[in-house]
């Protein structure tokens, strides 16, 4: 099992070369196909006390859009290399849409860690993560590439876990260590040994050898106690389960999801 066809959501205000620097050397380590795409969309009239304040955008504001989108399209063929076989796509729609569409293409999507801006301008990473049905793998600004070495499985025994296990399949069997780790609560250290044992097991029928540890459950974020111990590792690829359920028309997020989303300095492979 191995990724086919890598996405990686280009920000067309700003092209995060590092960004596709990584999506391209996965596309070399998994000899996969890679998508470059970015989206721009247009903002609907203002109206105060009845007065249009804002009106449509004009064909000079679409052609500007156009041309940024075709800007950003030369500046990621040139940073995932001049002699590769990449693809460009975009598209004059809200981003965040755009992507879960276009994401029926990729085995996996590459973004940029960071705060969702401008729903014109940019993604929100975490209802694409949630409405996409593909795993995202969320990139820190600072990193500049992905060796995925020591990849560490952030466990809970829920459905998004399974898929994010599933998911990471290609990585995994890539990797020189991986740790299946759990943080549970003291009075669950045994139920948790036990999944965990379940998890090794299984990955090692996919000839996955991989190691276990249960830690309790800190005082603070549990995303901050899975970051630390990962770096304690020296882990450089986390994968987690995506958590959140739609309400009122706004995604509401697990703690450990949005935490990881926001400050995570390691890379992270998310599933839902």
């Amino acid at each position: 099992m191995s990724y086919a066809s890598l996405m990686v959501y280009v920000n067309a205000d700003h092209v995060s070369k590092q960004l596709v620097g990584v999506a391209a050397g996965l596309a070399d380590k998994f000899s996969a196909r890679l998508v470059g795409l970015s989206a721009l969309a247009i903002m609907p009239p203002f109206v105060a006390e009845g007065v249009v304040i804002v009106d449509n955008a004009s064909e000079f504001d679409i052609a500007q859009m156009k041309a940024k989108l075709a800007d950003a399209g030369n500046k990621f063929r040139a940073a995932a290399g001049a002699d590769r076989q990449a693809e460009w796509r975009s598209a004059i729609e809200f981003p965040t849409e755009t992507l879960m569409g276009e994401a029926r293409c990729a085995d996996l999507v590459l973004i940029e860690k960071g705060k969702s801006g401008d729903i014109y301008r940019s993604v929100d990473a975490g209802v694409a993560i949630l409405g996409a049905g593909r795993p995202f793998l969320v990139v820190p600004a600072a990193v500049k590439s992905l060796a995925a070495d020591h990849v560490v499985i952030g466990w809970k025994d829920t459905r998004e876990a399974r898929r994010a296990v599933q998911d990471a399949l290609p990585f995994l069997h890539e990797a020189k260590r991986v740790t299946v780790m759990e943080i549970c609560e003291k009075d669950e250290m045994d139920i948790a040994r036990h999944h965990v044992a379940d998890v090794v097991r299984y990955l090692a029928q996919h000839k996955i050898k991989a190691e276990s540890r249960v830690e309790i459950q800190a005082h603070g974020s549990g995303a901050d106690q899975i970051i630390g111990l990962a770096e304690d590792e020296g882990a450089d690829l986390l994968v987690t389960g995506a958590y959140g359920h739609s309400r009122l028309n706004e995604w509401v997020f697990g703690g450990m999801t949005r935490d990881l989303l926001t400050s995570s300095p390691i890379c992270c492979l998310m599933s839902h």
